[in-house]
């Protein structure tokens, strides 16, 4: 069963929104970080993705005592944001205060992690889809570092090259200070959300 808001709740569904491509040739790449942390998230808070909704991996459980899903959404990178919309639109979700979106960026060192309430989805193509199917650049996002290609490197291959061995014990802090972040995000605290984790590495 899945939650729904009615004219009951006192509080919709929080919806955490972790972006990447499906398959196993991108399961390891910098492109699915979005992916990995929400599956951090959710071994943090005791939560399984077990079902498929809206072209969605899903996992339902509670955090900071407010009902919240993970979702892994399984369109693609480029197509992120048809999923998210559908999710938006079946909860009857503000965007503003009821979703986070997690996704790579490389204009952030590795290791480093940002959280925001609202932004330009700058030159991430799953970001400009979300911006695009929801009419809002207003929502919370997390943007864990991936740095920018060598010079010579063509973006695409680097976005989807694997994460190397020196990067990965950054990288993994940082997935668990995004599952630390989220109940300040859930409560809607995102400045002391910002004030606590937007640090130098």
């Amino acid at each position: 069963m899945f939650w729904r808001r009615t004219g009951k709740s006192k509080q919709p569904v929080y919806i955490i929104f972790g972006l990447g491509n499906p398959g196993t040739k991108y399961a390891r790449s910098r492109h699915n970080i979005g992916w990995n942390a929400v599956d951090r998230i959710a071994d943090k808070y005791g939560i399984t993705f077990n079902s498929k909704k809206f072209n969605g991996m899903v996992g339902k459980g509670e955090i900071g005592g407010r009902k919240t899903l993970l979702v892994k959404p399984l369109t693609f990178m480029n197509n992120s944001g048809e999923c998210i919309r559908k999710f938006v639109n079946f909860y009857k979700l503000d965007p503003a205060k009821d979703i986070a979106v997690i996704y790579d960026d490389i204009d952030l060192e590795p290791g480093m992690m940002r959280v925001r309430a609202k932004g330009s989805p700058g030159s991430h193509n799953g970001m400009k889809s979300v911006v695009a199917n929801l009419k809002t650049n207003a929502f919370a996002r997390i943007r864990i570092g991936i740095g920018n290609p060598p010079a010579q490197m063509d973006l695409i291959d680097w976005v989807l090259g694997k994460v190397p061995e020196e990067d990965k014990p950054e990288i993994s802090r940082v997935y668990d200070q995004a599952a630390d972040v989220i109940p300040l995000l859930i409560d809607g605290d995102l400045q002391e959300a910002m004030n606590r984790y937007n640090k130098k590495k």
